[in-house]
């Protein structure tokens, strides 16, 4: 499986999203993606409850723990690597959460604007 490079919208080293809950489609903690992620899951976002209500009722239910995969389920205030196409959904619904840039795969602006993007932009804290 070939990794992409880890490079952030903004073109620099892609930061670490979240540690806790563990993050990425490949739970490494950042929003790293491959060919093999169909779901682009590469946008680091801070949840909300509104928005994580507005997806579970789109079905992608991301509150609900799921202990057989080891998720927890996500709470508002956590951040969480999202499938960019539902982070889109969730803007054109007034629901998007905010974003973190610099972890946020490059790969995110094949289906978003990097505009959009920062619109929504959040300080990046140090994990």
């Amino acid at each position: 499986m070939n990794i992409d490079p880890s490079v952030n919208v903004l073109g620099g080293h892609l930061v670490p999203c979240s540690h806790n809950p563990l993050t990425g489609f490949f739970r490494d903690g950042c929003c790293n993606t491959s060919d093999e992620d169909f779901g682009s899951h590469t946008v680091c976002i801070q949840a909300t409850e509104e928005f994580l209500i507005s997806q579970k009722a789109s079905g992608n239910d991301l509150m609900t723990p799921h202990p057989e995969y080891s998720f927890a389920g996500v709470k508002p205030g956590e951040k969480w690597c999202l499938c960019a196409s539902r982070w889109l959904e969730a803007y054109r619904n007034g629901v998007a959460p905010l974003v973190f840039l610099e972890s946020t795969h490059k790969r995110a602006l094949e289906i978003i604007p990097l505009e959009t993007l920062e619109r929504f932009a959040a300080e990046t804290e140090i994990l």
